[in-house]
């Protein structure tokens, strides 16, 4: 057996002692603010007053939203917040992603990234947080992820949008002679009440942004007008009248063309090329080998994408060996091994676990070994980005969800400094994660060197991008618990083996370095959750499988939901008890989480008596700060299992708007529900078998059931939407199935034992 290591208080307090020692020595810096990005390139006639708005001459008001916009309503809550405190409204402004800048770094990405879970507020989590916290204004990580953005600018944003009002309102004052107190604001307009005089925000931009502002008080939540209340989303007028705002509608003038051939088995070379039939086609400008972090393969470049397309097929190569294990068998015993080796990190040991399981008796004993398979993003837009190179100035057209490390990185493959890089952030058709990647910018940064000034528009083909993604990791988990003579947990015991997410992002994109801890995401989902059980442990067991795995909607609370309510579920039902009622019982000491969980019962007329053929299941999870319950009723059927209707309940701290938590709950949801039911990626000769949607399919409109959400606001701390809706729909889907039909299944997907509608 190997050693556990206890991710103990002391170590912790040491590390994050560690890490604000740094904060100190650069205390200066920690403190100084960007520079304002906007400075540098504003047009005639417009002011800005700080890195997220400017207004012009004729009183245009535009708010920089740096968070990338990939379905999830970024552009609309986070541009709320700076109408609300600008007084504005939000269809009378413009709203642009802004430059890639450090100005835009996104705290809460890496605040929550330590060993603690959310609910805990003891000064150990609160220091970790602040280390982290500031860790994130020295690497000025500019990015959009973790369900983060809205948490990271309800400060910031409503910040910026309150400094400004308040500088114009400095300026309309010394404008109009009159005492800024009797100066009122409304529709980029100020008004004095007495006289009736007025100036519009454009009027007093230029003298504004010269005055700092005396005071700063953002509103109350009572005087709240767009903020807590649904919004028309600013981004819908152009994506129902088909814009061209994403990636793979840029069009400039002079365009190439391209896409990518890599090698199937990840990180392996060629061993022989022939590239001489594909050269010949028509249409081909140039092949470019290419060699990098992300992998080996080839680029083309073609007067049109269906050139490249087809010249891509034509290229002749034999590929190395890969270094991971050559299929799902061979996959399936490296995660079993590591798990038999129990050489991990405890990133959660309450009591004594050991002890409390050295006399269980055998019918108060529960076992349960569980797995997941590899995930696919699948996104609807596959991946793509455009690329110029011209005159030492590096210009990329690119749907990415981390600007300032594609800067980075692209200057360095194009040799140019990062000064001399723009990155345009385009709309993107999904991103769940994939887009965090830098692989597709800087394969068109490597072609876009190659094509002499001239922009390349490099997208892959739906199979490149199925077959060369960062995926979701495949996992395993062993698991036991110990019940009480009242039915209840007692001791739980959790060791879960999964290839490392963080270490092979670091693999990819900053090599030299190493990570300095237990990689959280492991057991993110089973360490963190807020059940009050005296001896409690949760293991994670890195498993050495190099194939590149990244962040998928809710990374490890993706599987671990399914890990741990699932088993939770298997205890109610070995203890006699409800599942419902267990949790409320564990999850005493959290009242949030009761009150979630008491809703979505209700809303679900949980205990009922159901007609026969009919069951209901339940999960509950914290993820990204956020509580929420899920309950699916499902139904025999001729054609198989139906999904008849689910009902949510979501604790998010603030709802800044409901319309949009909504569709996040409901959209991640059925993206986890789609997974549970029957997606995997399975791989043969080292090589993955799913190729498209017809071999990596969603669940379609006519199997989702009906929804029903419940949005509360009961906990002091804001949390995140985009990706909480994902972690309890597998397990809520498979504790149904399990009322149904007696099948406990301890494997995903579901479709391997049991057949939907």
């Amino acid at each position: 057996m190997g050693a556990i290591a206890t991710i103990t208080r002391r170590s912790l307090l040491i590390g994050a002692a560690a890490i604000a020692g740094g904060v100190a020595v650069g205390y200066f810096y920690y403190r100084k603010p960007f520079p304002n990005p906007l400075d540098d390139d504003l047009a005639e006639g417009n002011v800005t007053f700080n890195p997220y708005v400017k207004i012009a001459a004729d009183n245009t008001v535009t708010v920089i939203v740096p968070r990338a916009e990939m379905g999830q309503g970024v552009t609309t809550t986070l541009a709320a917040l700076v109408a609300e405190e600008l007084d504005v409204a939000l269809d009378a402004i413009k709203v642009e992603h802004g430059p890639a800048s450090y100005a835009y770094y996104n705290r809460e990405m890496l605040a929550e990234g330590g060993p603690f879970a959310f609910f805990d507020d003891g000064l150990i989590a609160e220091s970790g947080r602040a280390a982290f916290g500031a860790a994130s204004k020295f690497l000025g990580l500019q990015g959009t992820g973790g369900s983060a953005s809205v948490r990271d600018a309800f400060d910031n944003m409503r910040q910026a949008g309150a400094a400004a009002r308040q500088m114009l309102i400095a300026a309309a004052a010394t404008r109009l002679d009159v005492p800024a107190g009797e100066l009122r604001t409304t529709d980029a307009t100020i008004v004095h009440q007495p006289s009736g005089k007025s100036v519009t925000y454009g009027e007093v931009a230029v003298d504004a942004q010269t005055l700092a502002p005396e005071t700063l008080q953002l509103k109350e939540k009572a005087h709240w007008r767009l903020l807590g209340k649904p919004q028309m989303r600013t981004d819908m007028l152009a994506k129902v009248t088909g814009a061209p705002i994403f990636g793979v509608d840029v069009n400039l003038p002079d365009m190439l063309y391209g896409t990518v051939k890599m090698s199937p088995r990840f990180g392996a070379k060629p061993t022989k090329i022939d590239l001489s039939a594909a050269e010949k086609m028509p249409g081909v400008v140039k092949i470019v080998q290419m060699d990098t972090t992300y992998g080996h393969g080839f680029g083309i470049i073609a007067q049109n994408t269906w050139a490249a397309f087809k010249a891509a097929e034509a290229i002749a190569v034999e590929w190395g060996e890969p270094d991971y294990p050559a299929d799902n068998a061979a996959i399936s015993k490296a995660l079993q091994d590591a798990l038999a080796s129990a050489d991990g990190s405890a990133l959660r040991d309450d009591g004594n676990v050991d002890t409390a399981f050295a006399d269980v008796a055998r019918e108060k004993l529960v076992e349960a070994d569980y797995e997941v398979p590899y995930l696919a993003h699948a996104c609807m837009e596959p991946m793509n980005a455009t690329a110029r190179l011209k005159d030492g100035v590096l210009d990329l057209w690119s749907p990415n969800q981390v600007p300032t490390i594609t800067r980075q990185l692209c200057a360095g493959l194009a040799g140019v400094g990062q000064d001399n890089v723009n990155v345009h952030t385009t709309y993107m058709g999904g991103g769940f994660g994939r887009r965090g990647e830098v692989d597709f910018s800087m394969f068109a940064t490597l072609i876009a060197k190659e094509a002499d000034g001239r922009p390349v528009k490099v997208t892959w083909t739906r199979e490149e991008d199925v077959r060369h993604d960062v995926y979701r990791p495949a996992a395993a988990g062993k698991f036991r618990a110990r019940l009480g003579d009242d039915g209840m947990p007692v001791a739980v015991d959790m060791a879960i083996a999964s290839p490392s997410v963080m270490a092979s992002i670091l693999r990819r994109t900053f090599p030299w370095l190493w990570l300095p801890g237990p990689d959280k995401t492991i057991v993110e989902g089973s360490f963190d959750q807020p059940y009050t059980i005296p001896d409690y442990r949760v293991t994670a067991i890195p498993a050495a499988i190099s194939i590149p795995v990244g962040f998928w909607r809710s990374v490890g609370n993706s599987y671990n939901g399914f890990f741990h309510e699932c088993f939770m579920d298997e205890l109610a039902a070995a203890g006699k008890l409800d599942p419902v009622e267990m949790r409320r019982k564990l999850l005493a000491a959290q009242p949030a989480a009761v009150k979630v969980v008491e809703k979505v019962a209700e809303m679900a007329k949980w205990g009922e008596a159901l007609p026969a053929g009919k069951a209901k299941g339940f999960a509950f999870t914290l993820s990204f700060g956020s509580w929420v319950g899920e309950i699916v009723q499902i139904a025999d059927t001729p054609a198989g299992i139906r999904l008849e209707k689910m009902w949510i309940a979501a604790d998010v701290g603030t709802a800044l708007d409901p319309g949009i938590i909504e569709a996040q709950l409901v959209s991640g949801a059925v993206y986890g529900l789609s997974a549970a039911m029957g997606q995997e990626v399975t791989f043969a000769d080292g090589m993955v078998e799913q190729s498209n949607f017809h071999d990596y399919d969603a669940m379609r409109i006519f199997q989702c059931p009906e929804f029903e959400v419940a949005i509360l606001e009961n906990y002091h701390k804001l949390g995140g939407v985009g990706e909480i809706g994902t972690p309890p729909a597998a397990p809520a889907l498979a504790n149904a199935v399990f009322a149904l039909t007696g099948k406990r299944i301890r494997k995903l997907p579901l479709n391997k034992e049991v057949s939907f509608a």
